[in-house]
């Protein structure tokens, strides 16, 4: 089971996933899920990094020696028709070695997704040299590229019924029915998915899917601090001097946006990135070298707007351009400090 190969690491004392700043009790959760080889469900708003982390997870993977079947099977445990006949006659297969990257599959959820996308389908040029009910016709999809390995399947509830069921028996018994062959194959993955439970452009999960996975909740980075982190470690760099105070202000009062009730979805850490990196530019074409308050307050509309939703009582009075303006201005009021000369060092008030 993969659960043993990644139990060494899931044990170790040290932070396991570097990649997310903050977020302890989820780290705490979702080591425990892995140990016992639970699918997870990653819920949450976008932008949050719930990709980073299941990325992470893969990343603790060692590099595995697989034949190159399609099926990733490994030499001394053959699931696919092709292997389990070559060991049968003693037969050598050409391998391959996976590395920890390549064990990471994804999976886009969309409403157009097939299940032949997950299962897989017949060749047409296969199956006019095979035979259209040869094993050998047959390529095989996301489910078990991902054997072996993680299936990282973002945005589950995008889905349609139909796939979503597709999922049901891989999930209960550990294998993969291909229709057409009358064959049943082994499969051995964690599945991780995330799902965005405020997006109303979705299908509903079953109860019958949702009862095969652990469920964790995702948030916001909880403190300023961690999300300046963030902006630090993910943004692009542009050789710019972003002075600290400058950047806590306009995390701080994305913060304060978050909290807002007039807003039915709030800005992601994207939003964050977004004023991080194109404050500096804006200093770049003004031919500074640090960036001013001067700099932010010119994207503020451009980064923020579409990122927000406003609720129905709001939206109909006032178009989300000019509610994050009057919002920043009305921040600006109650954290008052700032002087032309200030403005033009970036500065903040203490």
């Amino acid at each position: 089971m993969i659960s043993k190969e990644l139990q060494p690491k899931l044990v170790e004392k040290q932070d396991i996933f570097p990649d997310i700043l903050g977020q302890d009790s989820i780290k705490h959760h979702l080591k425990s899920t892995l140990i016992c080889g639970r699918h997870v469900i990653l819920v949450g708003p976008p932008g949050i990094g719930k990709t980073t982390l299941a990325r992470d997870v893969a990343n603790l993977l060692p590099n595995v020696k697989v034949n190159d079947c399609g099926f990733n099977c490994l030499p001394t445990k053959p699931l696919c028709p092709c292997c389990k006949a070559a060991k049968i006659h003693n037969k050598s297969l050409k391998a391959k070695t996976l590395s920890s990257a390549e064990r990471f599959i994804r999976v886009q959820g969309s409403p157009d997704l097939a299940v032949e996308d997950l299962i897989g389908d017949i060749d047409p040029i296969k199956a006019l040299k095979f035979g259209p009910l040869s094993i050998e016709a047959f390529t095989p999809g996301k489910i078990f590229k991902a054997n072996n390995g993680v299936l990282f399947f973002d945005e589950l509830n995008r889905c349609p019924e139909k796939l979503q069921n597709s999922l049901l028996q891989v999930l209960e018994e550990g294998k993969a029915t291909i229709g057409s062959y009358d064959v049943d194959i082994n499969v051995n993955f964690i599945l991780i998915a995330t799902m965005n439970p405020k997006d109303s452009s979705t299908e509903r999960l079953s109860n019958v899917l949702l009862d095969r996975f652990d469920l964790l909740y995702m948030d916001y980075p909880e403190k300023v601090e961690i999300e300046k982190k963030i902006a630090y470690m993910k943004g692009v760099d542009l050789g710019i001097k972003f002075p600290d105070g400058l950047l806590g202000y306009c995390v701080s009062f994305i913060h304060e946006l978050r909290a807002n009730d007039n807003l039915e979805q709030k800005p992601s850490v994207r939003a964050t990135l977004g004023l991080y990196e194109r404050a500096q530019a804006n200093a770049i074409l003004h031919k500074r070298k640090t960036v001013t308050f001067g700099d932010i307050q010119e994207v503020i509309e451009s980064v923020l707007a579409h990122r927000i939703k406003l609720k129905p009582s709001v939206k109909y009075l006032q178009d989300p351009t000019k509610f994050v303006s009057q919002e920043f201005e009305n921040f600006k009021v109650k954290n008052p400090g700032f002087s032309s000369a200030k403005e033009k060092k970036g500065e903040v008030p203490g």
